[in-house]
């Protein structure tokens, strides 16, 4: 079952929560209503179907809210269609692009940060990852504890 657990509740991505996440990231900003980036680089958008992608899908095609996310390299993108087709997808349009849409009613909030997080990793300049990564807690060996790196 996708989503995140809490109880007997399973709780799926919201808009909200995809504005939460991106924001959560460093040099972030929506760029327009459902379209964020980095640095000025998109990193996620709302993608309604369009009508070639509604031919092109025919039954199979999905309802709801799509999330287009870029990944970094088309094994990703490859891995993640086959691997979980529930969730993610895409349409002849996004041949050779290295982006997938995402179920945003089939996600959990968990994966979906990892995923918009990858997604930064990806698009941000070095320097604003650097940085990034270096404030990250790390845990101490064995001890499953975090602390702040120095």
């Amino acid at each position: 079952m996708a989503g995140s657990l809490r109880g007997n509740v399973v709780h799926m991505a919201t808009w909200a929560q995809v504005g939460s996440a991106v924001r959560a990231l460093p040099e972030t900003e929506e760029v327009s209503p459902r379209k964020w980036a980095v640095k000025g680089k998109v990193i996620a958008w709302e993608r309604p179907l369009r009508r070639g992608d509604l031919e092109a899908l025919g039954a199979s095609a999905p309802k709801g809210d799509i999330l287009g996310v870029w990944v970094p390299d088309l094994d990703v993108k490859d891995a993640l269609v086959s691997g979980k087709p529930r969730i993610y997808f895409t349409t002849p349009h996004f041949n050779g692009y290295a982006a997938v849409l995402v179920r945003l009613a089939a996600i959990g909030v968990v994966e979906l940060r990892e995923l918009l997080t990858n997604a930064w990793m990806h698009r941000a300049p070095a320097r604003t990852k650097k940085a990034w990564l270096e404030a990250q807690p790390k845990k101490r060996s064995g001890s499953g504890t975090a602390r702040r790196a120095r």
